[in-house]
């Protein structure tokens, strides 16, 4: 009990060194530059102390359960013992990883949505277009991109095909779609992208990678156990974009069947 009260205090005293810059900042722009009082202090230091200690709280999480738990699944659904179900080990092939595969695409969709990061883009972009996004639309897509990001991670990692061939087919379809793209959605799909590589999902993402590339035979965990994270942020991108064109596609034959139903009805 007591390693466990160290740890956590050495994990708060370094979150607090680590927000400490970003206070000083906003403190000395706030007092030196714009020369006001900080306006409610005693609430702001209040809020100030249960960041830190929720931040301190969510890094011991982490390393205590979130990271062991991601790599020990990773490891048990990869295990030559299990893949195999009692074919020779030499013979896997990558179909044989089917569960890993399985088991990426559901965390990756569960963290997704359950990212605070994106839960905030989504609401302001519901705000911000008056409905015409909606949040949930918007979370299932990143998340589905997610999801998908991570099943072709690991079955990059199971198979070790260099991550440069999927990046560069990724982007090539980016760009295409920002051509094609309702032109509102592009810089949100960008945005969605990058909120995606936040507080829940990356440490779950980088222990898989790190867990998959320690058990997979042949595989490196520092040349193959990263890379989840770029997927991650590239494949909602796609999704999102996708989504925003099936949308504007049924909008529009919703458009042209009401037009079509007005021209050959009665005047």
């Amino acid at each position: 009990m007591t390693g466990w009260a160290d740890h956590l205090l050495a994990t708060f005293l370094g979150t607090l060194r680590d927000v400490a810059p970003i206070a000083a900042i906003l403190v000395g722009f706030q007092v030196g530059v714009l020369r006001r009082k900080v306006p409610h202090l005693r609430k702001v230091l209040i809020g100030s102390f249960y960041v830190v200690l929720g931040l301190a709280l969510f890094l011991f999480g982490l390393e205590q359960a979130l990271f062991p738990l991601g790599e020990m699944m990773a490891q048990s659904l990869t295990d030559p013992a299990f893949v195999a179900g009692g074919k020779p080990v030499a013979s896997l092939v990558w179909h044989d990883y089917y569960w890993t595969y399985i088991f990426a695409f559901a965390i990756g969709f569960a963290t997704t949505i359950a990212e605070p990061s994106l839960i905030a883009v989504a609401l302001k972009a519901k705000e911000v277009s008056a409905g015409g996004i909606t949040a949930w639309g918007l979370r299932i897509a990143v998340a589905i991109g997610v999801a998908l990001s991570l099943s072709v991670g690991t079955f990059r990692i199971v198979t070790g095909t260099p991550l440069y061939l999927y990046m560069i087919v990724g982007y090539l379809i980016v760009v295409v779609q920002t051509i094609f793209a309702p032109r509102m959605i592009v810089p949100l799909a960008y945005d969605s992208g990058g909120v995606t590589t936040s507080t829940v999902t990356v440490p779950l993402v980088a222990a898989l990678g790190l867990g998959l590339a320690s058990t997979v035979p042949g595989r490196s965990p520092l040349l193959d156990g990263f890379g989840l994270i770029a997927l991650a942020s590239l494949f909602p991108m796609i999704t999102v974009m996708g989504y925003a064109q099936i949308s504007a596609w049924r909008a529009g034959r919703v458009r042209g069947a009401k037009d079509a139903a007005a021209e050959g009805g009665p005047p």
